[in-house]
Order: structure tokens, then C-alpha cells, then sequence
């Protein structure tokens, strides 16, 4: 959660020098948006294509686990279990 305030906290830091310097945003926002996803989209197409070329079956459960937690911004480390006995 740290990370998504942060993350806007320094969108609206330059959202001000733009306003101050009376300059506009590279792309409007709905672009700029649907432009970062297609690269999140993008990144997530040489893994399966890696896996394809394998010989290894694309299956949902695989897709969920290392290509989603990239798109939805999930860290991989967020989904691992943790040990009970772990000091």
C-alpha cells in the first residue's frame, strides 16, 4: 500500500511543476494509462511465448501465478507462503 501512495504522491508532485512551469502532460491521462498497461501486457507475452516454444502447456493456474502478478502490480514474493516455524 506504501508504494501505491508513494507512487501517487509523486504523480501529483508533477502534476504541480507541470501546472507551475504551465505546461501540459506528455499524453492525455486515459492514453497514457491504457499505454502503460499494453507495455505491462506486452512484458507478459515473451514469457508465454518462452513457454509455448517449451513445449509446456499455458494453463490458467500458470498464467494467474507468473504472469498476472506483473499486470495487477503483485510482487511475486507477495505470494508466497510463509512458514509457520520460521524465526
Amino acid at each position: 500500500m506504501k508504494l501505491y501512495i508513494l507512487s501517487l504522491a509523486v504523480g501529483v508532485l508533477v502534476g504541480v511543476i507541470y501546472a507551475l512551469l504551465s505546461v501540459r502532460s506528455p499524453a492525455p491521462p486515459v492514453v497514457a494509462l491504457l499505454g502503460l498497461l499494453g507495455i505491462l501486457i506486452g512484458e507478459q507475452i515473451v514469457p508465454v511465448a518462452k513457454r509455448v516454444l517449451e513445449g509446456k502447456p499455458v494453463t490458467v493456474g500458470w498464467f494467474k501465478a507468473e504472469c498476472a502478478p506483473p499486470i495487477l502490480g503483485v510482487r511475486h514474493e507477495d505470494h508466497t507462503p510463509q512458514r509457520k516455524d520460521a524465526a
